[in-house]
């Protein structure tokens, strides 16, 4: 069985909701259609970055981490070009 930490970005405010679920497709599908009462009123929402683990509590401590000061910064380093448009390639 995998865990997956996920992040999304809302359209609406920029910001980041950071989660795990071990159906990654079916959790998105709730935070895109409002079920998920933490995100609904910032729909419409992006993934934009995701992780596997097959551990349940490594999903738990990396989801924590990833939001954290530190674990912000992890995300915008790793997603710099994305997140400001820049492409290098």
């Amino acid at each position: 069985m995998l865990y997956y930490v996920y992040v999304l970005q809302s359209s609406k405010d920029t910001k980041f909701y950071t989660g795990y679920t071990e159906n990654l497709k079916l959790r998105f599908e709730e935070h895109r259609k409002g079920r998920v009462e933490s995100t609904k009123n910032r729909r419409p929402l992006e993934l934009i970055y995701y992780e596997s683990c097959l551990d349940k509590k490594d999903a738990i401590h990396r989801e924590k981490y990833l939001k954290t000061y530190h674990g912000k910064m992890f995300i915008k380093n790793r997603l710099k070009s994305y997140l400001t448009g820049c492409s290098n390639l």
